[in-house]
């Protein structure tokens, strides 16, 4: 039969006629080898083909009249199990691939029951795009969830972006689709095209497993190979491990990569250049760790990558992953710890993502009550359906295991816990209990400490709550949420409402300063001066000060000593720590010419000594979410706007004074617990961080009178907005 022979069109049956309108949910029941009554036949359907032949020399393929589709009947003896199909366009182009079809899906049963069990933590190895060799025959593996579909497809660029060309295979009741493409090139972009089984609505959606992105504006999922990066930082793993967290000191460095540095160009740096700026600088601050904003891929520059996509994918901003890979190991190198940003409490709408992404509401809720975030513009995921779980729990196993990050920070837990999260009456639907928690976010976090810490001890996951909620850092078999740390949103908003006041009317506010430590143990917490206190109109840290230039930056130093010296592990974000003035701007670097002032650089110099007494001294952190490593010595002095207090380890003392006002206090008393003489370890008015110099010489003796309760005391001068920082020798 010559090329221009076909069959009739009569021989055209309905599974044939689903795959022509490309709506076969079973490929591989009508594509390659299969049967036709009693005969053997080998058929494929190549769109806008002119000829098709088995193997270059091999047999003529032909073509059912008026359709695409091309069959073989014959002996097949001399047929490879896995046969190539060539093929001309009408155009002249030649193509040589082998047939995907004959290649049989290959997931395992006891994986996808996993999968919808909502069990299986590493579900990433399973779903989304994969290399593997078949029978010798090296392509790639495609998987995707999406069980309201009625036809799934892989396209791109091999495909020339047609649906027709690659239809996956429906797996049954899981809801997963597969195929298996042969001689697929790494770093090839791909969607995935769904057609709805109920309204025939099509849509092509980037891969909700895909571990590399194209570089927005472009959307496209990238084809990645495994890793075969090598790890230096066993050493780290197995201390971190061994880690009492509880009672060691954790000053962290809050960052946003993309407008850390920059280039002389105002381009992004990659991951491995900033692994080596950033590393040094932190190391010389004398910070404990790195907590990165969301690197995880997102589409929009201005969300800061609170709005993310690529749950399973560093993003390509930056580099590759590996390159991502380097930057954590050179921080694990330098004995610096690695937190993430991590967002799974709501994801964008944006077309090519998760919502909708079947065609239904797969990942959302579908009653807009439950679905929708009003502030954000957002949807909430549906936690009640065990793959939506089980997606974000092996999101988080992904990023602990494949990349070595030392734990989480969970973005806006408060919107997760409850149901009537910045809702009006009438605007959502209370739980089968009529309350307004939302048990199955709540089952969903208890689930995710757990994993995290059973299975990767050491690692520590933050909650940003900004409740009341009792128990956020007990553990899940007390009744507690499970988390390891909270932010101390209450103590970080008190606080600066209290610095902005003028000095002269803090007297009349002096309980805003003294009422954190009515809870102050209630939760593990950590003291956060976060990105959110610097954007949006609120003015950076020090513009938030009072008074004139010299006042703003001895406030500054002020409230950097409390935080140092107040219980619970600290949080800085990038550009506070050398008081830039300026609001942060995401999209440049910060302004780092600011240190070229002798101010900027005491606030600087400052940070990094508090950092160093902290990280040195159990005094400041070994009970940091204990009572017992807290006494106060004065909170009563609301006139004079001073509080005093002990910080304690098991047998050493630290006795702080701060002086909220601009009047230095001569001859100021206080009750110390020991005889001897008390050094001066930080006082923030030094000279060498841009204060006036009033202090006490560096030390001073207590005398064997009994004051505040205390059986000595000691006789002071306090600087002007300053703190001093005394041991006992």
């Amino acid at each position: 039969m010559s090329s221009t022979q076909t069959i009739s069109s009569h021989s055209i049956n309905a599974d044939l006629q689903r795959v022509i309108d490309a709506q076969h949910h079973n490929p591989f029941s009508v594509l390659g080898r299969c049967n036709n009554n009693t005969q053997s036949v080998i058929r494929a359907y190549i769109p806008n083909c002119k000829t098709v032949h088995i193997d270059a020399n091999g047999a003529e393929m032909t073509r059912i009249l008026d359709t695409d589709i091309f069959e073989y009947t014959g002996s097949q003896d001399n047929i490879l199990e896995h046969y190539k199909l060539c093929w001309q366009t009408s155009e002249g182009d030649k193509f040589s691939e082998y047939d995907p079809y004959t290649f049989a899906p290959n997931i395992p049963e006891y994986d996808l029951q996993l999968f919808d069990q909502g069990q299986h933590w590493h579900i990433y190895r399973i779903l989304g795009a994969h290399c593997l060799t078949i029978d010798n025959i090296s392509g790639v593996r495609f998987a995707v969830w999406a069980p309201n579909a009625e036809r799934v497809s892989v396209v791109a660029d091999f495909n020339r972006w047609d649906g027709r060309r690659h239809p996956m295979q429906n797996l049954g009741g899981s809801g997963v689709w597969v195929l298996f493409i042969p001689e697929v090139s790494i770093g090839a972009p791909y969607k995935y095209e769904i057609r709805n089984r109920e309204s025939g609505q099509i849509s092509v959606k980037s891969d909700p497993y895909a571990q590399q992105f194209e570089i927005r504006p472009k959307t496209a999922s990238l084809i990645t190979q495994a890793s075969n990066f090598e790890w230096n930082d066993q050493e780290w793993v197995k201390q971190r491990e061994a880690a009492d967290w509880l009672h060691a000191p954790m000053s962290i460095y809050e960052v946003h990569l993309g407008s850390w540095q920059r280039d002389e160009e105002n381009n992004f740096l990659n991951y491995r250049a900033l692994a080596k700026r950033l590393v040094s600088y932190v190391k010389s601050l004398g910070f404990t760790h790195i907590e990165l904003l969301p690197i995880c891929e997102h589409p929009f520059d201005d969300s800061w990558g609170y709005q993310t996509l690529g749950y399973f994918a560093p993003t390509t901003r930056f580099g590759s992953a590996d390159d991502f890979r380097y930057f954590v190991n050179h921080c694990h190198e330098h004995n610096i710890g690695i937190i993430l940003d991590w967002v799974p409490a709501h994801f964008p709408k944006d077309e090519h993502g998760l919502m909708r992404f079947d065609g239904t509401s797969l990942y959302e809720h579908a009653d807009v009550r439950l679905a929708e975030h009003p502030d954000w513009g957002t949807l909430i995921f549906n936690y009640s359906r065990n793959e939506v779980r089980n997606f974000l729990l092996s999101s988080a196993v992904y990023w602990l295991e494949e990349f070595h990050v030392d734990g989480f920070r969970v973005d806006a837990v408060a919107s997760l816990l409850y149901l009537d999260y910045s809702r009006e009456e009438g605007e959502w639907i209370p739980n089968k209990y009529g309350g307004n928690e939302n048990l199955e976010a709540i089952d969903f976090i208890r689930e995710l400490n757990n994993i995290t810490h059973g299975e990767f001890p050491g690692t520590l996951i933050l909650a940003e709550e900004s409740t009341a909620w009792p128990q956020v850092t007990q553990p899940t078999w007390m009744g507690g949420l499970g988390f390891s740390m909270k932010w101390n949103m209450g103590w970080m908003h008190d606080t600066l409402q209290y610095m902005h006041e003028d000095p002269v009317h803090r007297k009349f506010h002096h309980e805003i300063l003294t009422f954190g430590l009515l809870y102050a143990f209630h939760e593990n917490f950590v003291l956060p001066f976060s990105h959110d206190e610097v954007v949006h109109g609120k003015s950076s840290l020090l513009y938030k000060m009072p008074g004139d230039e010299w006042q703003r930056f001895a406030n500054l130093r002020l409230l950097y000593t409390y935080m140092f010296t107040y219980p619970g592990k600290k949080l800085l974000f990038m550009g506070c720590e050398f008081a830039q003035g300026d609001e942060w701007n995401h999209h440049k670097a910060l302004d780092w010419y600011v240190l070229d002032y002798k101010l900027h650089q005491g606030i600087r110099d400052l940070v990094r000594d508090l950092n160093t007494l902290y990280v040195k001294s159990q005094e400041l952190h070994y009970y940091d979410f204990d009572a017992q490593g807290f006494e106060w010595v004065d909170c009563h002095d609301h006139e004079q706007s001073v509080i005093s207090y002990i910080r304690k380890s098991k047998d050493r003392s630290f006795v702080v004074i701060l002086n909220f006002t601009p009047v230095a206090r001569n001859d100021y008393r206080i009750g110390v617990p020991y005889e001897g003489i008390y050094k001066e370890r930080i006082n923030s008015d030094s000279t060498y961080y841009g204060g006036s110099n009033v202090g006490n010489n560096m030390a001073v003796k207590a005398e064997p009178i009994t004051w505040m309760g205390q059986p000595y005391s000691l006789k002071l001068t306090l600087p002007p907005l300053g703190a001093v920082i005394l041991s006992p020798e």
